[in-house]
C-alpha cells in the first residue's frame, strides 16, 4: 500500500526546491540581468523540476514574463486505462508547473538574492491536460519588500489555455552571513 507524504516530507521537498536557488551568490545576483538569472536557474536545476518534466526556462523581455517549456508524460497522469489521449495530467502536477512559473518570475524580477515561499495558490483548471508539450508563463503583478503577487497560465502546443493561477508568496532577501545552525 502506498503511503501519503507527511507535512514534514512535503515541507522538506519545498525546502529542497528553495535550496536550488541558494547556489546563486548575492554578489552575482545583484548584477545579473533577468536573462542571466534564467541561465543560472537552467544550470542549477532542482530534482523536483526533473520530476515535473520542466524543460527550458526563458525570459521574454518584451512581455516581462518567464516562459517554461513542459513535457507531460503518462507518469504524470491518472485515468490512463483506455483513455484516447493517454490519460489526464493530475491537477497537482499542473499546479506545480504554474507554481514554478510564478516563483521563477518573482526570483527573476528582484534585484536581490531572494527566496520565494508560496503562501497561497489558486488554480483554475479550464481544460484537461494530456501527455504532450505545454508552456507556462509566469508574471509578477506586484512585489513588495516581503510579499509578492504573481500570476501564471498554462497553454498547450496549439495555444489553448489549459489553466490559470494566482499566488501570494513570502519574498525574503537571503542573509548569506547569518549562521544556518539550529
Amino acid at each position: 500500500m502506498q503511503s501519503f507524504e507527511t507535512r514534514a516530507e512535503q515541507s522538506a521537498k519545498r525546502e529542497e526546491i528553495i535550496a536550488c536557488f541558494e547556489q546563486i551568490s548575492i554578489e552575482r545576483c545583484k548584477d545579473m540581468t533577468p536573462s542571466e538569472r534564467i541561465k543560472t536557474f537552467n544550470a542549477n536545476r532542482s530534482p523536483a523540476w526533473t520530476l515535473l518534466g520542466i524543460g527550458v526556462i526563458a525570459y521574454e523581455e518584451t512581455a516581462n514574463r518567464v516562459a517554461i517549456d513542459l513535457n507531460a508524460e503518462q507518469r504524470h497522469c491518472h485515468s490512463i486505462a483506455g483513455h484516447p489521449k493517454g490519460g489526464i495530467v493530475q491537477g497537482g502536477i499542473v499546479t506545480g508547473w504554474l507554481d514554478v512559473a510564478m516563483a521563477t518570475a518573482c526570483l527573476v524580477d528582484g534585484m536581490e538574492d531572494t527566496t520565494v515561499a508560496s503562501l497561497e495558490i489558486k488554480v483554475t483548471f479550464l481544460l484537461p491536460a494530456h501527455p504532450g508539450r505545454y508552456r507556462s508563463y509566469g508574471t509578477v503583478i506586484r512585489r513588495g519588500r516581503s510579499i509578492g503577487f504573481m500570476e501564471a497560465e498554462l497553454l498547450d502546443a496549439q495555444g489553448k489555455l489549459i489553466a490559470r493561477a494566482s499566488s501570494t508568496a513570502a519574498v525574503r532577501i537571503k542573509n548569506h552571513t547569518a549562521s544556518t545552525a539550529t
